[in-house]
């Protein structure tokens, strides 16, 4: 019985598996046909809900007239559904096809010094465009982990997250997004209001060293956390804004596809 059901299963994975792989096929013979394949820019943003948006809602407390424009020269959804509440396991869930539970993290989310969770080999949606001939992009807030090298040399356990002062920043950072199918990452490890360190992250290595801790906890608790001089977690955002207008002006002018997963950081604590 157990060997029947184990048979099932393994069919309906491969069959589902196989689908998937059809459909996405299908598209982009389709879009072959048609001469051209669909740049795709996927905007993520925390804490924002659906009646937030003026087009969903004409009564949301703030107006949000570019994204009325994109809704009214575009589609807009009805009928959608998260993975989850909460950042990490819905950024797992949308980059992987799979639920987080699947993966080691159980409930609730990462910090800025946690350990990868994306498994190694881990085929992403990143990874699956630029096998169609995608320029990829991830830019803004990961909250995925990253492998962290450490003075000591030392590498904390699988369950465990890094100690803040063993990290040695100025090493190169991997098992990052440019290992998971990006062509180009430039964000933060966590969210750019609350986690450390407060820093960018261009590829593989910080933007600036994090040698201090900041002088005031952005989140309002007090702890004592890492940060290059003069961070402004206000502006985090308009350079991701920066920096994802220049790599789709740059694949655009190069006549490349581009798929850029922009997840900004705000709306968010504090």
């Amino acid at each position: 019985m157990a060997n029947d059901k184990m048979d099932r299963r393994h069919f309906l994975k491969k069959a589902g598996a196989g689908a998937a792989a059809l459909s996405f096929s299908q598209l982009i013979s389709h879009c072959n046909r048609q001469g051209t394949k669909p740049n795709i820019v996927f905007i993520m943003t925390d804490d924002m809900g659906y009646g937030d948006a003026s087009c969903y809602n004409p009564n949301s407390v703030v107006q949000t007239p570019n994204i009325d424009q994109l809704a009214s020269q575009g589609i807009m959804f009805t009928d959608a559904h998260s993975p989850s509440a909460v950042c990490t396991p819905t950024r797992y869930s949308l980059l992987t096809g799979r639920y987080c539970w699947r993966s080691r993290l159980k409930r609730g989310v990462f910090g800025g010094y946690d350990k990868p969770l994306i498994e190694k080999g881990r085929e992403t949606i990143a990874s699956l465009l630029k096998k169609q001939g995608y320029s990829t992009a991830c830019i803004g807030k990961w909250h995925l982990g990253l492998k962290w090298e450490t003075k000591d040399e030392q590498q904390p356990p699988l369950d465990g997250d890094y100690e803040q002062d063993n990290i040695d920043f100025t090493k190169s950072i991997s098992h990052g997004p440019t290992e998971l199918g990006f062509d180009y990452f430039f964000g933060t490890s966590g969210c750019t209001t609350d986690d450390p360190p407060l820093c960018f992250i261009e590829n593989d290595q910080v933007v600036g060293t994090p040698d201090r801790y900041a002088e005031e906890d952005p989140a309002g608790e007090d702890r004592q956390i890492m940060s290059v001089k003069d961070w402004r977690h206000e502006d985090a955002d308009f350079e991701f804004m920066s920096k994802a207008i220049s790599f789709m002006e740059r694949e655009a002018a190069r006549k490349n596809p581009f798929f850029v997963y922009l997840p900004l950081s705000v709306p968010h604590i504090p």
